[in-house]
């Protein structure tokens, strides 16, 4: 069952009473995290991710036990949120930021807790780009590509830039199943039939006009098939 928007509000300012210096995460910022927590080859205890989301020192700096139960608590909640939508529906709904003077989507807080959760275990994820098939290391690319849009350094034109900007906060879930398939199989409820250590063999692709597999109600040429 996801978490209602109260909730949702609670962890926000649970985050944002963290100390500001430490520069903690934001609301959007851990979802992407703990997502990308979840979609590592490797599994990752709480003991090891956890200090990342209080900041830079990895000191929540708690002012009482009180307070460290109640956001950790929440974190937590979240994160088995999370794996919930997963592998119940294999899907997962991001939570993206939204200016509030022109109401644009940002998706690029969500994407950099994602890429700082990839950080965690790089060779896992760099053995997984090696095997997966080549769907799924499109996919991996193209999220990359993602971080580097948001850092400044991409590659593509400004108008690539822009048109990716439009299409990345529906085009993210997709990628995100893509890539659970072959990285978590077993989270997703997809058990690959081959050998162990074996890429998983995806089913047929659909038609460029088709609807996309991923259920997000677009054309498969304007949503996973872009990658």
């Amino acid at each position: 069952m996801g978490q209602s928007d109260q909730d949702l509000d609670h962890l926000s300012r649970l985050l944002h009473a963290l100390p500001p210096q430490n520069m903690p995460m934001t609301l959007s910022e851990l979802d992407g995290y703990v997502t990308g927590i979840l979609a590592c080859p490797d599994m990752i205890a709480p003991s090891e991710w956890l200090p990342h989301v209080w900041g830079e020192t990895g000191d929540a700096a708690f002012d009482d036990k009180q307070t460290a139960e109640a956001t950790i608590g929440a974190v937590m909640a979240h994160y088995n949120s999370v794996a919930d939508a997963i592998t119940r529906r294999l899907w997962i709904e991001p939570i993206y930021e939204i200016d509030p003077n022109s109401d644009e989507t940002i998706w690029e807080p969500w994407i950099d807790g994602f890429i700082r959760a990839m950080g965690l275990r790089p060779d896992a994820w760099s053995n997984l780009l090696d095997v997966a098939d080549e769907e799924t290391q499109a996919t991996l690319i193209f999220m990359m590509a993602l971080q580097d849009i948001y850092t400044g350094n991409s590659k593509f034109t400004e108008e690539e830039i822009d048109e990716i900007d439009l299409e990345a906060p529906d085009l993210i879930p997709g990628c995100v199943i893509t890539i659970l398939h072959q990285s978590r199989p077993e989270l997703a409820g997809q058990a690959p039939a081959n050998l162990p250590g074996q890429p998983f063999q995806a089913g047929p692709r659909p038609g460029r006009n088709d609807p996309c597999t991923c259920r997000s109600g677009r054309k498969y040429k304007q949503c996973c098939g872009r990658n």
